[in-house]
């Protein structure tokens, strides 16, 4: 188990080093540079600005360049913003993107696994017919839908949330942006909870502990939940990094600080230090994530730590 633990670790490796590459060339392979926009400078000053960030050398110097100083941990100076360094952009706008994403997943998980596990002891009943039409209501709906309906219903005309801004000190205006941002999860993670519980009801182990009079809520949790939870787990991880990595259209809407912003920005203007490292930082929360899950996997199946 620990071997295949390591050999997970060294493919994350591989996988970042992949990533890098790919990201690098694709942003080199834009149709325009990061200065070409501004028309108005002249060409020999754009040349020194080339010069300046090393834009002139030959591409492959630049791509063994660029991923030394990302291994040193120092991704560069931003292109668009006049020279700022890169780090300081992602420390002070990710944890505002980290902090989203981490009370939308409790919204996941506070809505969607208790969903799916009623719908799974009522299955065939109203409850479980409701339950799973709302989970589909909530795929289907975007979260450009849903974010100014609660924006305009609660912060404008309840007067209730804020219906724009952020404060990390006031839990009041993380709950909108969560709620819109995590329904989508909650979704998900009910109708793989309800299948994943309804395959453990169907063992043969719960028909013996219902024969020998044992109560039924005791049934569902305790011997249950734990193997019925094992498809949401392996969604959890995964779905955790992409809610900090896709709540672009959430910072947009409810007006947060957050890096997503950034990232479409830099794409934008062609800024290759920002996109390289929100790409190499959303690719590395990917990687955690999922590391993460298998050993969540692993402590819930124990038929796992034999293979």
């Amino acid at each position: 188990m620990f071997r295949n633990l390591i050999q997970r670790l060294l493919q994350g490796l591989v996988v970042l080093l992949v990533l890098f590459t790919i990201t690098f060339f694709l942003v080199k392979a834009m149709p325009y540079g990061p200065f070409q926009q501004e028309k108005a400078v002249p060409e020999h000053i754009r040349a020194k600005v080339n010069a300046y960030y090393g834009l002139d050398q030959p591409i492959y110097v630049q791509y063994f360049k660029r991923l030394t100083n990302f291994i040193k941990g120092d991704p560069g100076l931003s292109l668009r913003l006049e020279g700022r360094p890169v780090t300081e952009i992602i420390s002070q706008a990710f944890p505002t993107s980290l902090q989203l994403g981490i009370s939308a997943m409790t919204v996941a998980l506070c809505v969607g696994i208790p969903l799916g596990t009623l719908a799974a002891a009522r299955k065939n009943s109203l409850i479980d017919f409701g339950s799973m039409a709302l989970a589909m209501i909530g795929i289907c709906l975007p979260a450009f839908v849903i974010g100014p309906v609660l924006a305009e219903f609660f912060g404008q005309r309840l007067k209730l949330l804020p219906a724009v801004g952020w404060e990390p000190a006031d839990p009041r205006t993380w709950i909108l942006p969560a709620v819109t941002l995590g329904l989508g999860t909650a979704a998900y993670l009910s109708r793989l909870t309800r299948a994943g519980m309804l395959e453990t009801l169907s063992q043969d182990f719960v028909r013996t502990a219902k024969a020998k009079g044992v109560p039924g809520g005791r049934i569902l949790v305790r011997h249950c939940l734990r193997g019925g939870l094992i498809p949401a787990v392996a969604y959890i991880g995964p779905a955790f990094a992409g809610l900090i990595s896709g709540s672009v259209v959430i910072e947009t809407v409810f007006q947060l600080p957050g890096l997503g912003q950034h990232f479409i920005k830099a794409i934008e203007t062609s800024d290759e230090p920002v996109i390289l490292a929100c790409v190499m930082l959303y690719g590395t929360l990917i990687i955690i994530a999922n590391f993460v899950t298998d050993l969540v996997s692993l402590w819930l199946n124990p038929r796992l730590r034999t293979r």
